[in-house]
């Protein structure tokens, strides 16, 4: 009788053994800030000895956790030039959320799934990077929600900056229990079903095909606990032709893209129209009333978040025309300006996670002044464009 790929051990329930054809493979189910996860992880990989080991991370969550010194890298004027900006903050706060967490136990968050890596080299083997860009699932979470849950999702990470969490070992144990995480993902199901099918289900899909063309015949996985149910039901499946589509992001609809083009093209003819109407003294009020009404709210936001005065003026002198076009928003040009003006030291991108649980540290982080230049001249220009516009549109047909 031939031997199993992998002997049966008593690992515990957060080990599986799941067989496809060719491959026999032993999802390993951790909680990302329990030190028993990361000594099991280091045991199992030691103890088995695998053709490949295959992680739950994607590239870039991959070197912040390897590379401590990525803040260094971190090209700022880059991310606001492709629109990034509020999926690194939304990466910064589950990473403060889950830091806080950790430093409760004296774990660093991600820790088991570092070993892993460390344990596969130190071994010399394969190691697959199988998680999905985590850029995408961000986008795609965001994109899937509709806009009356987009509060409740906002809200939710913005609780997370104050949370209070105690955790301890036992209380981790008890996460890593299948019940318990089935029954939190049915709580998010319940709550935000296409963000759970994006950040859970997709994920599983994506995971389990990286895991099935993985190389050799004996693979050890490594996922979070609430993984497991998901990775064994498609396990058995051939999900390749749904990968193309779960790698993509979804471009803005149609519809929306219509809509941003015709505000501003609306207020640009009821503008004209006013003139035609009511004489050029009458445009040249307007006119001047639009400049000015979206020119102060979106410096007087630069300046409520500590600008520097260069990034004030940007505002000032952006807001009214970058109202008028979708392509890029005053908050982005801002947030260049302040970048270029006031750019983060190192010290501040390592005080990020205790500066972000504060208000004031918002305020004192120059990283994290950044994000408030962007929302609070963003604020100002879009009160401004909606003021603005009631004015042009009641003094055409007034």
């Amino acid at each position: 009788m031939t031997q199993p790929p992998f002997p049966s051990r008593q690992y515990g329930d957060d080990v599986r053994v799941v067989a496809i054809p060719g491959k026999s493979v032993l999802l390993v189910g951790t909680a990302h800030l329990s030190r028993q996860s990361r000594e099991l992880v280091e045991q199992v990989i030691a103890t088995e000895r695998p053709d490949c080991v295959c992680v739950e991370l994607d590239q870039h969550r991959y070197q912040a956790l390897a590379n401590r010194q990525a803040w260094e890298k971190l090209d700022l004027k880059q991310l606001i030039r492709s629109k990034q900006l509020c999926t690194l903050l939304a990466n910064l706060i589950l990473a403060s959320y889950q830091k806080r967490l950790g430093d409760q136990t004296g774990m660093s968050p991600g820790a088991e799934l570092l070993q892993a890596t460390q344990s596969a080299k130190a071994l010399d083997i394969p190691l697959v990077l199988c998680d999905r860009d985590v850029r995408i699932t961000l986008r795609r979470a965001w994109h899937n929600t509709p806009w009356l849950k987009k509060g409740y999702l906002l809200a939710a990470l913005i609780a997370s900056f104050f949370e209070k969490t105690e955790l301890d070992e036992d209380k981790l144990a008890a996460m890593r229990r299948q019940d318990v995480m089935a029954g939190l993902m049915a709580e998010l199901g319940e709550a935000l079903p296409q963000a759970k099918r994006v950040l859970i289900d997709e994920r599983d899909i994506y995971m389990s095909e990286q895991i099935r063309q993985a190389q050799g015949s004996r693979i050890v996985a490594v996922v979070g606990a609430g993984h497991l149910d998901g990775l064994c039901r498609q396990m058995a499946r051939d999900n390749s032709a749904a990968i193309p589509e779960m790698t993509t992001v979804l471009p803005v609809s149609r519809g929306w893209k219509v809509a941003a083009w015709m505000i501003p093209l609306l207020i640009l003819a009821a503008l004209a129209a006013t003139g035609f109407r009511h004489g050029a003294g009458q445009f040249e009020a307007n006119a001047l009333y639009w400049i000015l009404v979206n020119s102060i709210p979106a410096a007087i936001g630069a300046a409520l978040a500590w600008a520097h005065p260069v990034t004030v003026a940007a505002a000032f002198c952006g807001a009214p025309f970058t109202s008028l076009t979708p392509l890029i928003g005053v908050g982005y040009v801002c947030a260049f300006a302040q970048v270029m003006c006031r750019p983060p030291i190192v010290r501040e991108f390592e005080r990020i996670h205790q500066d972000i649980c504060t208000v004031m540290g918002w305020w004192r982080n120059r990283l994290l002044r950044i994000f408030l230049v962007f929302f609070f001249s963003t604020l100002g220009s879009a009160l401004g464009t909606f003021v603005g516009g009631y004015r042009i549109f009641t003094s055409l047909f007034g």
